[in-house]
């Protein structure tokens, strides 16, 4: 499972609501094991090594409280939440593994959408982090880091957007 960093901030006077969708895994990543890639074609999943819980609930939890640390004047929500005037974030990960040259590799790409789904910005994002050691623990801790880094990233392009303004 990967490491929680704390609650989501909810600020008394929002500038603005930001919902967040469930981010949607390539097909390859939907599933129970952690993913590593073998050398530069080959991806096996791990028989032994399994996420406690859906990878995509947990990328989801992590990103909603890494946004609402770094966007503390945004309320970050789940999209299950009736908020009509929220902007949505969705987020397409195509690559959330760990690669044979001992890193951790996140990518993908996000969207953001206003009240009437109109697109206001897509961003392809990257991360990757070095493993400390050898073993499945290092790895999914070198993976949550480099979520936490996409998380700053799409924080920062949000603020340089001023979205919420």
């Amino acid at each position: 499972m990967l490491p929680s960093n704390g609650l989501v901030n909810t600020p008394s006077n929002p500038q603005g609501t930001l919902q967040l969708r469930s981010p949607r895994l390539a097909h390859y990543l939907d599933v129970d094991g952690i993913v590593m890639q073998l050398d530069d074609i080959t991806l096996n999943q791990a028989r032994e090594h399994q996420w406690a819980e859906s990878i995509d609930r947990q990328l989801a939890r992590s990103l909603r409280t890494q946004l609402s640390q770094e966007l503390p004047l945004i309320r970050v929500v789940r999209d299950d939440s009736s908020q009509p005037e929220a902007l949505t974030l969705r987020l397409d990960v195509d690559r959330f593994q760990g690669r044979y040259d001992g890193l951790a590799v996140v990518a993908g790409q996000w969207q953001l959408r206003n009240p009437s789904d109109e697109l206001l910005a897509m961003k392809s994002f990257s991360a990757q982090t070095v493993l400390d050691e050898d073993g499945y623990p290092a790895l999914v801790r070198a993976l949550n880091a480099s979520w936490e880094d996409v998380a700053r990233q799409i924080a920062d392009q949000i603020r340089q957007g001023n979205y919420f303004n």
